[in-house]
């Protein structure tokens, strides 16, 4: 397609972009970068998890994002004693007809927010793998399709904090992006005291029609990408796996590298960051901006990396100096 159109097309889009985030930024006291992800994740129809300590604004984030779309939106509390049934929905026997009906529970809306994700045990986590891949539920016999959109927007605090049950990773893969929260700066904390005081939340925010983040995740997929772009891509992920090509010894540090879906999301989330930067094109720039929030979660740490106490955001970022930029 020409280039020149697809940037016609950017900037057009770029106006709702500019307004759900400015939106976003009525309520989010700083915190750029999780703005812009929240937008890539909502641009490339992904689910994310956002991790950080509490009180730091996650289910905030998260549900002013819902505020500024005109769709749908579920919270739901995971607890110790929650059972799959109370996301997915159940069975019912109907006494006057003498039949079982199905009762739909609340992963029937467009936006779920699963606050606290990690309190669930592994079995209730594991309800929403088909639900987040296949975007349908199945209950009994009877398989229903999901409505558009469907996001999965997660919190979690960090594994060390109490009564804490860690992801699969069959669960965190399905996550496009990892987020993580941290504390506000001294002037960031003024501000967000001042908010909260003035009764600052996300009802004062306007809502954007779906239609227009349709619109504007179609010209995302438009959005060039050179070969040279999708090997750099295709070498970072690969380097997960077998660090040695670079040179780099860490082999030591990973059990498992990050899956082919690494290679796709890091493909898409770059061109979402392309468009939300008035860009017709992807840079490498881009591809490294977006690749710890799509690797963190993927690159799977080895005993002796948690005993050196190596994140896999020291790796990502070691490999991301070795490899070279086209």
């Amino acid at each position: 397609m020409d280039i020149e159109k697809v940037t016609e097309q950017v900037e057009r889009q770029n106006t709702t972009i500019k307004q759900i985030m400015a939106e976003l930024e009525k309520v989010i006291v700083g915190q750029k970068r999780l703005i812009e992800n929240l937008m890539i994740g909502l641009l490339c129809n992904g689910h994310l998890l956002l991790e950080g300590l509490p009180g730091l604004a996650k289910t905030t984030a998260i549900k002013t994002l819902a505020a500024t779309i005109n769709t749908s939106f579920q919270r739901i509390q995971f607890t110790p004693d929650l059972l799959p049934a109370d996301i997915l929905g159940t069975q019912v026997f109907r006494p006057d007809t003498g039949r079982f009906e199905i009762r739909k529970g609340p992963i029937f809306h467009n936006i779920i927010l699963a606050d606290e994700i990690n309190r669930a045990p592994a079995k209730v986590q594991s309800a929403l793998l088909e639900a987040m891949q296949e975007y349908q539920v199945t209950i009994g016999q009877e398989t229903f399709k999901l409505g558009k959109p469907f996001m999965v927007l997660a919190t979690q605090n960090p594994i060390e904090q109490e009564g804490t049950y860690p992801l699969p990773e069959a669960q965190t893969d399905r996550f496009m992006l990892k987020l993580k929260v941290g504390y506000p700066s001294e002037a960031e904390e003024k501000e967000i005291m001042k908010r909260v005081y003035d009764g600052v939340t996300e009802v004062s925010c306007s809502a954007t029609e779906f239609s227009a983040i349709e619109a504007a995740r179609e010209v995302a997929d438009k959005i060039h990408m050179e070969d040279k772009v999708t090997d750099y891509i295709i070498k970072i992920v690969q380097a997960t796996r077998d660090s040695k090509q670079t040179g780099l010894d860490i082999a030591h540090l990973i059990s498992y590298g990050a899956s082919p879906r690494a290679s796709i999301y890091l493909g898409k989330t770059a061109k979402a960051h392309a468009l939300i930067n008035s860009r017709a094109y992807v840079t490498p720039q881009d591809v490294k901006y977006m690749a710890p929030a799509v690797l963190r979660h993927r690159v799977i740490l080895s005993y002796e990396a948690e005993a050196e106490g190596v994140t896999s955001d020291d790796i990502v970022s070691m490999l991301l100096e070795r490899i070279e930029v086209p």
